[in-house]
């Protein structure tokens, strides 16, 4: 069963062998910048947050062209039956016509006492905001990104010290059997031996779980398909050469993240905002001088010119009459009898003999409008307090943040410390053991002991070498630096 085990973790160690080297041969290799970079091109959050970003820059836009004039044009035809007044003459008739309007109008603010300028500056606010919340996003996701790529190159660190563990343990067990075959040896140290093989290998088949399950959790990250062939590239470089800490306190890391920090930035906008649009609100209090301007014309199809007149005979008036100064008798007054003749006016010369102009300068003075304008006013107040707090909230967590980062990078450099020279101790350890093993001067049991004091403290090396990297990796976000390795 121990060797069946045995031959299991083999058998997944080469094919993850097998993998990477097939993953190699289609460029499957990435290293964090690549990570990052895909993530900040492929991130859905981001690609959110840019769309927000064009939203606000969009309404910036529209409330700086609100400053132009508004102008419109309209036309309305139709017909009507009845009695209704003519629209040309303004007089009622009876019967059916055809009608036809034309208008337009413009208006302009002249005045009113900045609301609109101040309304344009708080969108300008918004929309820089909106640019820092999207930096500030983009630097998360490459911290985590760096964090998921860390623990993947981890994982196949793991991999690797339990592969060495696993292959020291197999050439220890072939010579333990050679000792036995000649009887140096008894038979127990075999089976111990076999046993610790078996450990080892269900070690090995653990880390391979883990390295994949990481590879998994970065592939979700990044958004890339999870049957793409992946690997990750551990960096060469030690923990010694990134170690910064000794010349820069953490006052000094939080002074340069307040300066270019995305979400103490878009806090701050965000105020400025705030105080702009309580003045816009203010400013909906007080009057408004608008230029209006208007014109207009319209047609009739029963309006008709007279164009001439066809007389008759003159016939008495039959109500008026003049005095006759010989006789002293009344002579009736004659009147003019006669057909008159009419033309129908066409549209053109309607809508041009109809053609009128307005100019207006209006003063609008807002009385009562249901107290709407002070709420808008004490609203916007508390949105101004609020974006304060806000940001006061958001330096104080960085702050914190920032000290507590600093603190967890100086930690984990001494635990880095101790853990290697553990593990120069454990091998050194191992070495002699494994001496004193060959010529028999010491017990399987004991060997066993050291050995895996020796794995133990290489795999506590390892955690202990990318954590101090990850702690660094973090105070270069803060410090506003790319991360890589």
């Amino acid at each position: 069963m121990m060797r069946a085990a045995f031959l299991i973790a083999v058998l997944i160690s080469g094919f993850f062998s097998r993998t990477s080297c097939c993953a190699q041969a289609v460029d499957s290799a990435w290293t964090l910048q690549r990570c990052v970079r895909y993530a900040l091109d492929h991130n859905i959050s981001i690609q959110q947050n840019v769309l927000n970003e064009r939203l606000a820059r969009l309404r910036l836009q529209q409330s700086q062209l609100s400053q132009l004039p508004n102008a419109s044009l309209s036309t309305s035809y139709g017909r009507s039956y009845g009695r209704s007044i003519n629209p040309i003459t303004n007089q009622f008739v009876d019967g059916s016509y055809d009608f036809l309007s034309v208008g337009g109008n413009a208006d302009v603010l002249l005045f009113g006492w900045f609301g609109r300028r101040n309304a344009i500056s708080a969108n300008e606010f918004s929309a820089r905001a909106a640019s820092a919340d999207v930096e500030q996003l983009r630097d998360d996701v490459a911290l985590n990104v760096a964090t998921g790529f860390l623990r993947a190159v981890l994982a196949k660190e793991q991999i690797r010290v339990n592969e060495r563990q696993v292959s020291l343990s197999e050439a220890q067990l072939d010579q333990t059997r050679k000792f036995v075959k000649a009887g140096r040896l008894p038979e127990l140290n075999a089976a111990q031996l076999e046993s610790q093989l078996a450990t080892d290998s269900a070690s090995l088949i653990t880390a391979i779980s883990d390295y994949t399950a990481s590879l998994l959790d970065l592939k979700a990250l990044l958004n890339l398909d999870f049957q793409q062939p992946f690997d990750v590239v551990a960096p060469d470089m030690s923990p010694e050469g990134e170690m910064t800490l000794n010349s820069m306190a953490p006052e000094t890391v939080y002074a340069e993240a307040v300066r270019h920090f995305g979400s103490v930035k878009s806090a701050q906008l965000r105020v400025e905002a705030a105080e702009r649009s309580k003045k816009a609100a203010e400013a909906n209090r007080l009057p408004q001088l608008v230029l209006s301007a208007q014109l207009g014309s319209n047609w009739a199809s029963n309006y008709q010119s007279l164009e001439g007149f066809v007389p008759g005979p003159y016939v008495p008036s039959g109500q008026y009459y003049v005095p006759t100064s010989d006789t002293g008798r009344y002579s009736p007054v004659y009147t003019l009898t006669g057909t008159p003749i009419y033309r129908n006016v066409g549209l053109d010369n309607q809508l041009r003999n109809n053609f009128r102009q307005t100019v207006a300068l209006s003063v609008n003075i807002p009385l009562f409008n249901a107290w709407q304008a002070q709420q808008s006013v004490r609203q916007a107040r508390i949105n101004s307090l609020s974006a304060q707090l806000t940001q006061r909230q958001n330096e104080l967590t960085l702050k914190q943040h920032v000290y507590k980062a600093h603190n967890d990078a100086r930690n984990s450099w001494q635990k880095y410390l101790a853990a290697r020279r553990a593990a120069d101790a454990a091998e050194r350890a191992y070495e002699f053991a494994t001496k004193r093993y060959n010529i028999g001067l010491s017990s399987t049991v004991d060997f066993l002991v050291t050995q895996n004091n020796r794995f133990r403290a290489a795999a506590s090396l390892q955690s202990a070498k990318y954590d101090l990297l990850f702690r660094l990796k973090v105070i270069d976000y803060y410090l506003g630096k790319e991360l890589k390795l």
